[in-house]
C-alpha cells in the first residue's frame, strides 16, 4: 500500500501530543490541517486511527498497533535524513530549545547571534517558559536549566556566566520617601514588587552574608508572572512604587544609569550558572551537536 510518508508523520505528531492542538503548538502547523492530514490516512488505509470527542483525542487499537510498528521507523528515517548533514559544508536543519526567560534574557543574546552567522543553515526556535517542564515532551532537542532543575540520565555542559547574583534595587525617589534598608528583615516594613511562578509558587526573597542565610516574606502592592511580565515589576520599580528583587544583570542597566539605586549589596545571593542539557541516549541531531560544539568552544573562550 503506497502513502504519502507526510500524512504518517501526521497522525505520529498527534498521537504523541495527545491531541490536534497541542500537536499544531509542537510542529508549528495548524490544528485543521493535522486533522485533515489524519482524517486522509484514515481514508487510505480504510480504518479508523483515533477515537475523537470535543476534549480527547486517543488512538483506537488499530492505532496503537500502527504506533508501535510506525514510530521505531519514523525515527530512523529522521536519523537517516539527518545524517546527510556530515555531507554538507555547514549542518542544517532545525534546532529547538526550552529555555527559562532568564536564559533568553541574559545569556542567548551573546551566543545567539554568532551561533547564526556561523550556521545560516540551522534554523534556531528558542522556547522560553517561566514554568519547569520535560523538555523533550514538547519536541525539543535540548534545554537550558540551572543545576537544581536537572532531570536525571542527561548530560550538562556549561553555559553564560558560573555565577549570578540577585540583587535588590528600588529607586532613589522611593528610598528618599521609605528609607534604605540596612538589613533584610528591614524590608518587611516596605512596598515590595514580587514574583510569582505558572505553578503557583511566591517564593520568599533569600538572602546570604559570610554564611548566614535567611529567608523574608515581604509584601507589597504589585505580583507579576515570572518570566513574561518581569519588565512591568522593572518598570514599577523605576517609576518609585517599590522595591525589586531580581537578576543581577537584569537591574545593572537601570542601576547603572542612576534609575535604581542598588541597596543591601552584602546580603545579595550568588548562585551558579545555567547548564545546556540534552539526552545522550537519544540520536543527536546535527544542528544540536553545532550547538554543543559552540557552547565549548565558547566557555573556553572565558
Amino acid at each position: 500500500m503506497s502513502m504519502d510518508i507526510a500524512l504518517l508523520h501526521a497522525v505520529v505528531e498527534v498521537a504523541k501530543a495527545g491531541g490536534f492542538r497541542e500537536a499544531a503548538r509542537v510542529t508549528g502547523s495548524n490544528a485543521s490541517r493535522l486533522s485533515d492530514a489524519v482524517r486522509r490516512a484514515e481514508q487510505q488505509l480504510g480504518i479508523r486511527l483515533f477515537h475523537r470527542t470535543t476534549r480527547t483525542v486517543v488512538l483506537t487499537e488499530a492505532g496503537r498497533a500502527l504506533i508501535d510498528r510506525l514510530l521505531p521507523a519514523m525515527n530512523e528515517v529522521d536519523a537517516a535524513l539527518d545524517a546527510l548533514n556530515r555531507y554538507r559544508n555547514t549542518p542544517g536543519g532545525t534546532l529547538r530549545l526550552n529555555v527559562p526567560v532568564s536564559a533568553a534574557r541574559l545569556v542567548l543574546p551573546a551566543l545567539v547571534p554568532e551561533f547564526l552567522r556561523r550556521y545560516p543553515d540551522i534554523q534556531l526556535e528558542i522556547v522560553a517558559e517561566s514554568n519547569v517542564q520535560d523538555v523533550f515532551r514538547d519536541g525539543c532537542d535540548a534545554g537550558i536549566r540551572y543545576d537544581e532543575r536537572l532531570e536525571q540520565d542527561v548530560v550538562a555542559i556549561p553555559i553564560g556566566p558560573r555565577i549570578q547574583r540577585f540583587a535588590a534595587a528600588a529607586s532613589p525617589a522611593y528610598l528618599d520617601v521609605h528609607g534604605r534598608p540596612a538589613h533584610p528583615r528591614d524590608l518587611i516594613q516596605h512596598q515590595c514588587l514580587r514574583g510569582r511562578f505558572a505553578s503557583g509558587v511566591m517564593p520568599p526573597w533569600e538572602f546570604e552574608r559570610e554564611g548566614e542565610r535567611l529567608s523574608v516574606e515581604v509584601k507589597g502592592p504589585l505580583v507579576v508572572s515570572v518570566g513574561g511580565a518581569v519588565d512591568l515589576a522593572l518598570g514599577t520599580a523605576i517609576a518609585g512604587t517599590g522595591i525589586i528583587y531580581l537578576f543581577e544583570e537584569w537591574l545593572r542597566p537601570a542601576i547603572d544609569n542612576g534609575q535604581l539605586e542598588a541597596i543591601l549589596q552584602p546580603w545579595w545571593l550568588s548562585f551558579s550558572g545555567l547548564y545546556l542539557y540534552y539526552n545522550d541516549r537519544r540520536l543527536i541531531p546535527a544542528p544540536l551537536q553545532a550547538f554543543i560544539d559552540f557552547v565549548r568552544e565558547a566557555n573556553g573562550a572565558l
